[in-house]
């Protein structure tokens, strides 16, 4: 189970954390993603972090601004976002990958959280 939090309304140029807690013992071998969706629009792939916390990814809308991180013992993902821009409003989800391979697919994840708004006003 995937528990997306931190969300809220904050102005441009603000910075926001958001936490995706995840249940499951084996948590620190889980490959997880955040995306979001934007309305009237697909889902966007934001970043994506290996099991060990080495490799990170990020969609190119993103990169430079946004950071993946986790936290093992805490069962916990974050997503730290900085310089937010209005286009960043939208609902943001984390997901889980049973593949070891790292994708930026939605299709590709088999696990979703329930997502957590986003605002970001000019």
């Amino acid at each position: 189970q995937l528990q997306a939090s931190g969300g809220g309304l904050v102005q441009s140029g603000d910075s926001l954390r958001l936490s995706c807690s995840v249940s499951g013992r084996t948590f620190s071998r889980y490959n997880m993603g955040w995306f979001r969706q934007a309305p009237g629009k697909e889902r966007e792939f934001v970043g994506y972090i290996r099991w060990s916390g080495g490799s990170a990814y990020y969609g190119d809308s993103v990169k430079g601004r946004f950071t993946i991180s986790r936290d093992n013992a805490k069962n916990t993902v974050y997503l730290q976002m900085n310089s937010l821009k209005p286009e960043d409003t939208a609902v943001y989800y984390c997901a889980r990958r049973l593949s070891p391979t790292y994708s930026s697919t939605s299709g590709e994840y088999h696990y979703w959280g329930q997502g957590t708004q986003v605002t970001v006003s000019s």
